[in-house]
């Protein structure tokens, strides 16, 4: 099944609706991870519903969608070791399995018996991660659902832009440690679609996140993920394949590094995908396009009811 919301649907959202970075981070707790500080939003009352942010941002990303999904789930959400206002560790070995074992600590540790997992990008590779250790017996806890949007869940169709492949290459570091303010926006203004592009003052809040706690120096070592991604690729494509969940794909097709290639091979790969396309947004649409994605999301997990 595909649905296309065409972009005639695509409802903006102003700034006043949303949370500011500096109320996310006042309203956020801590937890320690392996002596690391970690932090960490919850709020909101029904099935725990975990949210897993990408890269090389945080779980501000979900500060649009925040209060509607509130209204109805327990909402759980991280910024992963190295990014956010978590700590950022030099001479770390980041993982998406290390990353996965700190999701799953902090599920374990909060009691829960099940959750639903909502995730992008980097977070979509977690999730897969999650998703095989669940196929294998090994998690103390129930995944009932699993909605993806923008990530790269098959790296033979995964397009990076030009900076990110530097940043994977022996050159990383310099450019991690060099990488400038103008040089960010540029790039990241072309993840977004047309319609409802980045305001400063998201690019200003997006960059302050990057750069907290030094956060540039360690990017060419996040960013080795997409290796990952390529060594693990059977496991984690194959987690999806044999997933006994219900799963959904909400998509922004305008994303020129995850978007139309991602779903033509999800539809390829996956029995009866259930695949949304947003016309006119690219990676971000849970930031582009709130209300789309919450409608989106809000239809499947309604199906799953009935």
């Amino acid at each position: 099944m595909e649905q296309v919301i065409p972009g005639s649907q695509i409802r903006a959202e102003s700034r006043q609706d949303t949370y500011t970075l500096e109320a996310w981070q006042q309203a956020g707790k801590w937890f320690s991870y392996d002596g690391h500080a970690i932090f960490s939003r919850m709020a909101g009352k029904g099935s725990p519903l975990v949210l897993l942010h990408g890269f090389p941002t945080a779980s501000w990303d979900w500060s649009r969608l925040w209060p509607m999904l509130a209204s109805g789930h327990q909402l759980l959400a991280v910024d992963m070791l190295g990014f956010g206002f978590s700590d950022k560790p030099r001479n770390y070995v980041y993982s998406i399995e290390d990353q996965a074992d700190l999701i799953q600590g902090w599920i374990e540790g909060l009691g829960l018996d099940s959750v639903h997992l909502f995730a992008h990008d980097y977070g979509s590779s977690v999730a897969q991660e999650l998703l095989a250790r669940d196929q294998e017996g090994s998690l103390p806890f129930a995944i009932n659902s699993v909605c993806l949007l923008n990530g790269g869940l098959f790296p033979e169709v995964h397009s990076p832009l030009f900076i990110q492949k530097v940043l994977k290459s022996p050159l990383g570091g310099l450019i991690s440690r060099g990488l400038t303010r103008g040089s960010f926006e540029r790039n990241f203004r072309r993840l977004f679609g047309d319609r409802n592009p980045p305001a400063q003052q998201d690019l200003e809040d997006f960059w302050h996140l990057l750069t907290y706690n030094n956060g540039r120096g360690i990017l060419h070592e996040l960013i080795q993920f997409m290796e990952e991604r390529r060594c693990h690729r059977n496991r984690w494509v194959g987690a999806l394949q044999n997933a006994q969940q219900p799963m959904r794909l909400i998509s922004g097709a305008a994303d020129p590094v995850s978007g139309a290639a991602t779903v033509r091979r999800y539809r390829e790969l996956i029995r009866n995908p259930d695949v949304i396309s947003l016309r006119n947004i690219g990676h971000y649409p849970h930031f582009e396009s709130p209300w789309d994605v919450f409608s989106a999301y809000r239809d499947f997990r309604t199906g799953l009811e009935s």
